[in-house]
């Protein structure tokens, strides 16, 4: 990761009390991944780099705007619950998911932030139960991103097949932002085997997959189409995206 000559203000890790008290932050974002295999090539905090990254890099143009945001430190763990066969794979259940993001809302709305931004990493997390609940409860207006859904025409411009786990598109962005950790050569196909009947798929009936038996590198997609040009430029424009949400949504949209 790069290094930075000074603390930056929208890093709370970084920040010191003078920063945050001579311009105190309009809107938090909150990473939010998740630890667990990612194919037998890249680390097992993809989804915590890759959000965190990305929440970083929005804030940045955001501040460059004049805006005023802070990124909170990331939530390394989440939803697991069909991942618990791999090693030291930590699962977070929706309870827990719960009171945390209840007790980070709270704390921020106690000092005025009234807005905040989940930059999410990882497929299993669903907070939409949980943000209804809480918006409700704690008087925090709470918005939820998905890093892959952003410009969904640009990622499929840039990736071949991203697939929807350690394939191109993750492969891509880890060899722009971590790629001392990608072990390409070792990666697995990312296939997935069929589950499912025929029946639940004609009623759209869903199940959780037993994610070790329908992919058994854990990967879900080819990872080989994929490059750090790739990932540079599909990290460019989502963040630039994303910055355009964090001004908006500081300014006092939606």
């Amino acid at each position: 990761m790069p290094i930075h000559s000074s603390p930056r203000a929208h890093v709370l890790l970084e920040a010191n009390f003078r920063q945050l008290r001579d311009l105190p932050p309009t809107v938090a974002l909150l990473p939010w991944g998740a630890t667990e295999a990612h194919n037998f090539h890249l680390p097992h905090g993809t989804d915590v780099i890759e959000a965190e990254a990305v929440a970083e890099r929005a804030a940045a143009l955001a501040v460059a705007r004049g805006c005023r945001p802070v990124v909170l430190p990331a939530i390394p763990f989440g939803n697991n619950a069909q991942q618990q066969d791999q090693a030291a794979t930590i699962h977070f259940s929706t309870a827990t998911s719960l009171a945390i993001l209840r007790d980070v809302g709270a704390s921020l709305g106690r000092q005025g932030i009234t807005r905040l931004l989940v930059v999410n990493g990882h497929g299993g997390n669903e907070f939409k139960p949980l943000v209804r609940d809480l918006m409700l409860e704690i008087g925090v207006t709470i918005l939820v991103v998905d890093f892959w859904k952003i410009r969904p025409e640009v990622l499929e411009r840039i990736f071949t097949e991203p697939g929807d786990h350690a394939g191109e598109l993750e492969t891509s962005l880890l060899l722009h932002l971590r790629p001392e950790f990608v072990a390409l050569a070792q990666a697995g196909p990312g296939k997935r085997l069929p589950f499912g009947t025929a029946a639940m798929k004609a009623c759209g009936a869903w199940t959780p997959r037993p994610w070790s038996r329908v992919h058994p590198d854990t990967g879900s997609g080819d990872p080989r189409g994929a490059t750090a040009a790739k990932g540079a430029e599909y990290f460019a424009v989502i963040t630039a995206a994303l910055a355009d949400l964090v001004v908006e949504f500081a300014a006092g949209g939606p």
